[in-house]
C-alpha cells in the first residue's frame, strides 16, 4: 500500500457513505453517516469485435422459475468472439466502467449512464445488490452471516425504486451490459463484517442474492411485471465484495461456483491481472492524484474521502475545483496506461449525488474523454474477461512484466514479437 493515502479504500452501496481507513471502511467510525470508442475486446480484425446487434424481442422469453427471469437467448449488443492478439501486434487499452450496488433511487442516474454507454458504445458492468429487488415488507427473509435477521448497513429501497431498478436493469442486459452482484446488506464493521466470514458464509450470501433476483415476483407479488430477461445462474460470473473486504475467503466459493473473475482486490497497481484460485483478479487501482504525493484508489467515494473526509456534503465553493481534480485523477490514470503499458484500467462508482454530485460528472466528462480513441475499447469486466481467456499465455506474461507506466521496449512489434 505504499504510496496510497489513508483515505483509499472503500466499496459503498446506492446511498451509503462510510469513513475509510487502512481496511476499508468502518461503519464504527466517528462521523460516518449512513443512508439507505468502440464496444467489446477489439474490432474488426485487429482484436475481434463486430457492431452491436439490436435487442431480442422479449416475446420468445423461456420462463424460469416462478417468471422473475426468463431465458432469452444470446445476450445482444455483444462483440464477436475475441482473437488472440498477433506477434507484435499492439493491445488494445481496455477500460472497464463499474458499478456497485446498481439500485435506481429517484435520482436518474442509472438512465443517465445507460444513455452514456449508449451514445458512446460502451459496455460496463452493473453489480446489483441482491436486496434491491426485496420489498422491505419482507425483509426477515434475509438472513445476513454473523447479522441479525434482516439487518442491512445499506437501506432497502421503496417499492417504486425496485420496480425502477428492475427497469434499468432489464435494459441494461438487452443493452449489452454485465449485470454482476454486490451481494446483499453490505457489512464493513464489527464483528458482522464480511472481511470475517467464511467460504460457507459467502455461499450463504450467494445463494440469498441470487433468490433476491430470481424470486422477485414470488417476494413482491407483481406479477404483471416483465422478467429480467437473463438466467441469473448463467449470467452471473463475478462481483465485487462491500468495502472491498473478505475476498480471500470468497475465492474459494466463487471457484467452486465457476466464476470467472473477482473485483474485489483493492489498492491494485496499474499492471496486467494475473488469477487466484483460478478467477481473474481485476482489482481498483491506485491511480495519479493531482496535487498530491499520494495516489488515490479508482473510485468515486475514495476520490471524495481524499477531499471531504467523510463528508459527502462539503464546502459547495470547492465543488468545481474537486470536480476538475476528481476528472483529472481518473484521466491520469488512463493516460499512464494508454501511453506506456496498455494495462486495463478499472473505474468503481456509485449512482450517488455526493457534494453535489460532482464524481458522477467526473465519470462522465472522463469516459467521454477516453471514447473514439484509436484502440481503446470500453467494455465488461465480462467481455475483458473473454478477451484473456483466448490470449497467449506467453504473451499475457510478457503484458505482466511491465510495470506501471512502464513502455514495452522497443514498441510494441518488438516486445510482443519476441514473447
Amino acid at each position: 500500500m505504499r504510496g496510497i493515502s489513508r483515505r483509499s479504500l472503500l466499496g459503498a452501496g446506492v446511498g451509503t457513505a462510510a469513513a475509510v481507513g487502512i481496511a476499508g471502511c468502518g461503519t464504527g467510525n466517528a462521523g460516518t453517516e449512513r443512508k439507505p470508442g468502440g464496444s467489446g475486446p477489439g474490432k474488426g480484425g485487429d482484436t475481434g469485435t463486430g457492431a452491436p446487434t439490436t435487442p431480442a424481442p422479449t416475446q420468445d422469453a423461456k420462463p424460469i422459475g416462478d417468471g422473475s427471469t426468463a431465458d432469452t437467448g444470446k445476450q445482444p449488443r455483444q462483440p464477436e468472439a475475441p482473437v488472440p492478439l498477433e506477434p507484435g501486434q499492439t493491445p488494445p487499452q481496455f477500460v472497464v466502467f463499474s458499478w456497485d450496488g446498481a439500485g435506481e433511487v429517484g435520482n436518474g442516474l442509472f438512465p443517465r449512464f445507460l444513455e452514456l454507454a449508449r451514445n458512446h458504445d460502451a459496455a460496463m458492468t452493473f453489480f446489483l445488490s441482491g436486496i434491491y429487488l426485496l420489498p422491505e415488507s419482507k425483509k426477515n427473509l434475509y438472513r445476513p452471516p454473523n447479522n441479525r435477521v434482516g439487518a442491512s448497513d445499506i437501506g432497502y429501497l421503496t417499492d417504486d425504486h425496485i420496480k425502477d431498478t428492475l427497469k434499468y436493469v432489464r435494459q441494461a442486459w438487452l443493452e449489452g451490459h454485465e449485470i454482476g452482484t454486490h451481494f446483499n446488506g453490505h457489512f464493513c464493521g464489527g464483528s458482522g463484517s464480511v472481511a470475517h466470514w467464511t467460504p460457507a458464509q459467502w455461499q450463504s450470501e450467494i445463494d440469498q442474492a441470487m433468490k433476491f433476483v430470481t424470486e422477485w415476483k414470488t417476494n413482491s407479488g407483481w406479477t404483471d411485471l416483465d422478467p429480467l430477461p437473463f438466467d441469473y445462474s448463467k449470467e452471473l460470473v463475478g462481483g465485487r465484495t462491500p468495502c472491498l473486504l473478505g475476498q480471500d475467503n470468497l475465492l474459494p466459493t466463487a471457484q467452486r461456483l465457476g466464476w470467472r473473475y473477482d473485483a474485489s482486490s483493492p489498492g491494485g497497481r496499474q499492471t496486467w491481472p494475473v488469477k487466484r484460485r483460478g478467477l481473474w483478479d481485476l482489482p481498483l487501482q491506485a491511480v495519479p492524484f493531482p496535487g498530491h504525493s499520494f495516489e488515490v484508489l479508482s473510485m468515486d467515494y475514495n476520490i471524495l474521502a481524499n477531499q471531504s473526509g467523510n463528508s459527502t456534503k462539503g464546502m459547495p465553493s470547492r465543488y468545481p475545483g474537486w470536480r476538475k481534480q476528481a476528472t483529472d485523477a481518473l484521466l491520469a490514470g488512463f493516460r499512464r496506461a494508454y501511453e506506456t503499458n496498455r494495462a486495463p484500467f478499472f473505474i468503481g462508482n456509485h449512482f450517488e449525488q455526493w457534494n453535489g454530485g460532482i464524481y458522477m460528472d467526473a465519470v462522465e466528462e472522463a469516459l467521454k474523454a477516453m471514447a473514439g480513441k484509436k484502440e481503446v475499447r470500453l467494455v465488461s469486466f465480462r467481455q475483458f474477461t473473454d478477451w484473456l481467456d483466448v490470449q497467449d499465455p506467453k504473451i499475457l506474461a510478457k503484458l505482466r512484466g511491465l510495470g506501471v507506466g512502464e513502455k514495452p521496449a522497443g514498441g510494441w512489434n518488438t516486445f510482443l514479437r519476441t514473447a
